[in-house]
């Protein structure tokens, strides 16, 4: 299958790196192109390993991107202001994902311009005389990005131009995409180097380190076990046979992949578990312990943070991802006195409603552009929430008036039944669990009869109910829609530069995104133990998480300190025998929302049966949002891998039978 193909051939913006008079932290030096004799210099080796970091941010926090690893699966669905991206991501018959629509293409072509930028550091660096252990980190992005490839699209070539692992210094060539078999060969060669030659601890905060290495390598011998095995016969592409190069089968890689990850365990290094989930994904607390490996921005400039601080389109290096996963929460009406609906004269229009949500850059608010809603069914794998706190900790379910902030000095307003409301108290309340005995509005807010007179029975524009005796609004799991739905807190917007008042929430994030967590490497070990049949050491993986789990400190849905320990309630509750279903449900509960459940999915080859169908509510015919739908998503077999990108095909020197068959099947 050979065809002249196009790829970037370097970073088109690099920088020098060098320690910063004041931290110890990257140092971005803007710079021209890269050249080849650039990556034989001390300055440039350190440039080009500043490039690699750089670029993460281009995938990491990139909106498309983050919605092509959630959107269709048992995570998440198309929200009411979808675009195309997210209802062709869904398939559930609202869209088609093609290679014109699928948006791995941002995986494809910033992931090819770094592994030739690691190329020419191996390469050129080892010529010119470069340490080992910064030549590991050029080997560490190689297999990072090849692993990335690999699960996405099947086997990638492993010649960009120049020869096999070379550097490319060509525009237009002969390309041959290797099988899986050969990429994950030099995917386990590189993490093994890596591993052997990285240091201890990060050389720069948030550079990469022995034990990094080591958890991608447990996370790619995972992978690639399940791939030899094949449970569900999935089609691999370039069709070759399933098996290893080296001659090893699925369970020599599962053992592999849980006796490294035990490594880790035992010997954390700068890595650890924080006390609680809470603290795990509190803003102030980014860049902890437990955040192995991050695409990172920074609040004190623009350049630096890769975007806008103050207004942001969603594009390039802006982390923006939090926002499509943020319904619009500023909808929310009350009234601005206890008499209730008060309509104009005519009829047709509302007087008295008052919106006491303002948007405000804070993890429970921020900018909402409502693309993404998790489904119902997510709420049910949350088992435990009033004692498990990776539910508190994971979503938004109390709204809380902030009208102060926005300059608003009106003390009171009158909420669920006529209720007086107060700044800081809840206005929407998502309720854990059914709880019966609330009236839900059937007509929606913009409703009018045969005559245009206005008779909506809406009194919050959001088709929220109404519980006696209660002040907040609130939606049951099973009420939850495409229109309103739990936020993620765990990646909200954080700040610390809004004074008083509401701040920024139309800046561009300034967190870092987050790629690996330390807490992952007991669900890869739990994982790989149950696949190598030691239930034993899977039960125990699994708890030191659930056992964590149960300690609270704080509470979101309340805004207070709230400091209880229900560990040894939820490590009573783990189940005797672990299943592969049951680590997917920890992941879930572990790591929702963090732009890693399509590989999961793929991995385990269960897509089609966790996520087939799922449960959310849509408009009746009134305009409210009560109608509960079960929608069925058609996932075939091909779907197991994203196509080749329209415009990498396009722009490539093929004839149109070339092109077809450089394709993934099926696309």
């Amino acid at each position: 299958m050979k065809t002249k193909f196009r790829y970037l051939t370097v970073a088109a913006v690099a920088a020098a790196m060098g320690l910063s008079a004041c931290n110890d932290i990257l140092d971005e030096e803007p710079r021209g192109v890269f050249t080849p004799a650039f990556f034989g210099t001390d300055q440039g080796v350190e440039g080009g390993l500043v490039g690699l970091y750089q670029n993460l941010r281009y995938v990491y926090g990139n909106m498309y991107y983050y919605n092509s690893l959630e959107t269709g699966t048992d995570e998440y669905t198309y929200a009411q202001s979808a675009d195309g991206n997210f209802k062709d991501a869904d398939l559930s018959g609202v869209g088609t994902l093609t290679s014109s629509s699928c948006r791995s293409d941002v995986l494809w072509g910033n992931a090819f311009a770094s592994i030739n930028t690691a190329n020419n550091i191996i390469k050129n660096g080892k010529e010119g005389g470069a340490a080992e252990s910064l030549i590991a980190e050029a080997n560490f992005f190689r297999a990072f990005n090849y692993f990335c490839l690999v699960q996405t699209f099947g086997g990638v070539s492993l010649d960009l131009g120049c020869g096999r692992l070379e550097p490319n210094t060509k525009t237009v060539r002969f390309n041959v995409r290797n099988t899986v078999p050969e990429v994950y060969q030099v995917i386990f060669q590189d993490l093994k180097y890596a591993a052997e030659k990285l240091p201890d601890n990060p050389r720069i905060t948030g550079t990469v380190t022995k034990n990094l290495a080591k958890f991608f390598l447990a996370k790619a011998y995972l992978t690639f076990g399940w791939w030899l095995e094949n449970p569900n016969n999935i089609p691999t592409y370039p069709e070759c046979n399933r098996t290893d190069l080296d001659g090893h089968d699925a369970k020599w890689y599962y053992e592999q992949a849980y006796t490294v990850a035990e490594e880790v365990i035992a010997a954390p290094g700068p890595y650890g578990l924080m006390d609680t989930y809470y603290d795990v994904n509190l803003g102030a607390n980014d860049r902890n312990k437990e955040c192995m490996f991050y695409a990172d921005h920074t609040e004190s400039d623009g350049f630096y943070n890769g975007g806008d601080l103050s207004y942001a389109g969603g594009n390039g290096t802006e982390q923006v991802t939090v926002w499509a996963a943020t319904w619009n929460y500023c909808l929310v009406r009350t009234y601005k006195t206890s008499e209730g609906s008060i309509l104009s004269e005519d009829k047709t229009t509302e007087t008295n409603w008052v919106d006491p949500l303002k948007r405000a850059a804070t993890q429970w608010g921020g900018r909402p552009w409502t693309r993404m809603a998790p489904t119902q069914e997510v709420f049910t794998k949350f088992t435990d929430k009033d004692k498990d706190s990776r539910y508190d900790g994971t979503f938004v379910t109390v709204y809380r008036g902030n009208w102060a902030k926005g300059g608003d000095t009106n003390e009171e307003y009158f909420n669920a039944n006529l209720m007086p409301i107060h700044n800081d108290e809840p206005v929407l309340t998502f309720l854990p669990d059914a709880i019966g005995g609330v009236f839900y509005p059937t007509k929606g807010p913009n409703h009018k009869d045969a005559n245009g007179k206005f008779d909506s029975d809406d009194k919050n524009c959001i088709s929220a109910g109404e519980v006696a005796g209660r002040a907040d609004w609130v939606i049951e799991p099973d009420h939850i829609s495409r229109f309103a739905y739990p936020g993620l807190w765990k990646l909200g917007t954080y700040r610390t530069d809004n004074g008083n008042g509401l701040g920024q929430p139309n800046g561009s994030l300034t967190r870092p995104f987050v790629i690996a967590k330390f807490s992952e490497i007991y669900l890869i070990a739990a994982e790989a133990a149950v696949k190598s049949g030691n239930n034993s050491a899977a039960k125990e993986s699994i708890n030191v998480l659930r056992k964590r789990a149960g300690k609270w400190r704080y509470s979101n849905a309340n805004d207070a300190d709230y400091v209880q320990d229900f560990s040894a309630d939820l490590t009573a509750a783990t189940p005797a025998t672990i299943t592969i279903d049951y680590v997917l449900d920890e992941r879930m509960r572990e790591l929702f929302g963090e732009g890693i459940r399509w590989f999961d999915l793929v991995r385990t080859q269960t897509w089609e049966e966790r996520a087939g169908t799922y449960t959310i509510c849509d408009q009746n015919s009134d305009g409210a949002w009560v109608k509960q739908n079960t929608v069925k998503r058609t996932i075939e077999k091909f779907n197991y891998l994203r196509p080749i990108p329209i415009g990498q095909l396009n722009s490539s020197e093929m004839t149109d039978a070339e092109r077809a068959a450089f394709q993934n099947p099926g696309y």
